[in-house]
């Protein structure tokens, strides 16, 4: 298993009913044997530039434990979801301190 942060840009829109959206990726990671570690919600900010009509978005991130197998699932189903607006996923590396 590797690790990973995924940070997912909500449609703004979603604030009232955002469980809705982040039980969909949560299951959508369970469903390639993947598991959460941490979730990190920073609620709705404004964006830099308007993407998909939208000045603002509801940013959360997670840190996630899932095989590498899983991230190009995880991609393709995020870029087709209509409650995200952009996502990110990052491989995570963690220094030593040796």
């Amino acid at each position: 298993m590797e690790q990973y942060d995924l940070a997912v840009l909500y449609h703004p829109d979603l604030e009232i009913d955002l469980e809705k959206a982040t039980a969909k990726v949560e299951k959508l990671i369970a469903s390639v044997d993947g598991t959460i570690t941490n979730t990190d919600s920073w609620g709705k900010r404004k964006m830099a530039y308007k993407i998909k009509k939208q000045d603002m978005a509801i940013y959360v991130f997670y840190s996630l434990s899932l095989p590498a197998s899983g991230v190009k699932k995880i991609n393709d189903t995020l870029n087709i979801t209509d409650e995200v607006l952009r996502f990110l996923t990052l491989k995570a590396y963690l220094e030593s301190t040796n």
